[in-house]
């Protein structure tokens, strides 16, 4: 029994991979995204017909893409969350440089398809959104950074990451993407405030994000225009927000049928920002709280696997990436029920978007790497409670 319980960590890595993986890997925020995954699926079925047809295309055009997408998405998750956590540092740095970069050359090389934002670049056969992808490697680097505080040879990994947060926000920022430029804030915020900030500091960044805000209403026709739609009693039935929310409440607790809802017609982004709006049309308030479920669940057992972890980059990092994640649904759904302004975001797994799918699937692969169970953490933990 005591060799079995103390046996040595590299001969249990001796493995084969994936047996390995499996056995570490967390099945329920595997589950969880893969369920995701499929419900967006089938909502795609039901949001993108329209849209197909009033741009020339076969009914099922975005339905193939996105499970084109899914799939690169989904290899991305499995094959990123069978690395160590060392690994996925060293390749998150370098994606944050590439990421970076790609970040800065929009404003030459970029196009902004008639969208008034400079976002992405065009290949021809499909574009890329830079920015889906510097969210996460940028978490992960800045977790890195904030992590050296147990070093005092190191660099000043606070000061260098919040000087890259801001500086990658007003890059967002000039996009125009407030949204994106949000989470960038957060995640940093969310991770600083775990690594043991002070509540001073908390509040004054919480004052310069207003501070900021306000800027960006006075100066910006498009930002101050999302913000007072929000803000008025009373919504134009015949805008985005409108239709949302004339859909939502038509669909009530079970909906009004596969295929009957009528958003999908009006809305341009039914199969993206607005997907939770044809959910609840079509499938009802059920649908909905499937889907808060699921994401729920994520967020909930990586938050409960990262009570043992000992190693503080990978605390912050997790943290970071599942803080990320969660707002980023939460603000998507927001929009829909008129909780939070417009913003143009994504609701992760769910929304049809290749630079979403694969960026999420990245994020999530990280997640799933860094809350992996590890032999030398059950290792300490037998131990404590043998000599406790």
């Amino acid at each position: 029994m005591a060799d079995m319980a103390f046996v040595h960590p590299e001969t249990v890595e001796r493995d084969a991979i994936l047996p390995r993986w499996w056995r570490t890997v967390d099945h329920w925020t595997l589950a969880s995204v893969l369920c995701l995954f499929a419900l967006g699926m089938i909502l795609a079925m039901a949001a993108s017909p329209p849209l197909a047809a009033k741009n020339g295309l076969p009914a099922f055009h975005y339905v193939e893409r996105q499970a084109i997408f899914g799939g690169a998405a989904i290899f991305t998750m499995v094959f990123v969350s069978m690395m160590d956590p060392r690994t996925v540092r060293r390749w998150a740095t370098i994606g944050f440089v590439a990421a970076l970069a790609a970040v800065m050359l929009l404003p030459m090389f970029g196009t902004d398809f008639g969208k008034g934002a400079t976002r992405w670049y065009s290949l021809g056969f499909a574009a890329v959104q830079p920015s889906e992808f510097l969210k996460p490697v940028f978490v992960v680097f800045a977790a890195w950074m904030l992590a050296t505080i147990q070093d005092p040879k190191a660099p000043p990994g606070r000061v260098i990451s919040f000087l890259l947060a801001v500086f990658i926000a007003a890059l967002l920022a000039l996009q125009p993407d407030f949204g994106q430029a949000c989470l960038v804030l957060f995640g940093w915020g969310v991770m600083y405030f775990a690594a043991g900030a002070p509540l001073m500091l908390i509040l004054a960044m919480l004052a310069a994000t207003i501070l900021a805000g306000t800027v960006a209403y006075n100066s910006s026709e498009h930002f101050a225009r999302r913000i007072d739609g929000f803000l008025s009693t009373d919504v134009d039935p015949t805008t985005q927000l409108g239709y949302a929310a004339n859909a939502i409440r038509e669909g009530g607790m079970f909906g009004v049928g596969v295929g009957n809802g009528t958003v999908k017609m009006s809305l341009p982004d039914a199969h993206t920002d607005f997907i939770i709006a044809v959910a609840a049309e079509e499938y009802g308030v059920v649908m909905v709280l499937l889907i808060l479920g699921l994401y729920a669940a994520i967020v909930l057992r990586t938050l409960f696997r990262l009570t043992v972890e000992r190693d503080l980059f990978t605390r912050l990092a997790c943290t970071g990436l599942i803080a990320v994640f969660a707002a980023q649904a939460m603000i998507n759904m927001g929009v829909a029920v008129r909780l939070l302004p417009a913003k143009g975001m994504t609701l992760p797994f769910v929304s049809y978007g290749g630079s979403s799918l694969i960026a999420g699937g990245l994020a999530v692969g990280m997640i799933l790497a860094f809350s992996r169970t590890r032999n030398q953490r059950r290792l300490v933990d037998h131990a404590e409670r043998t000599f406790r």
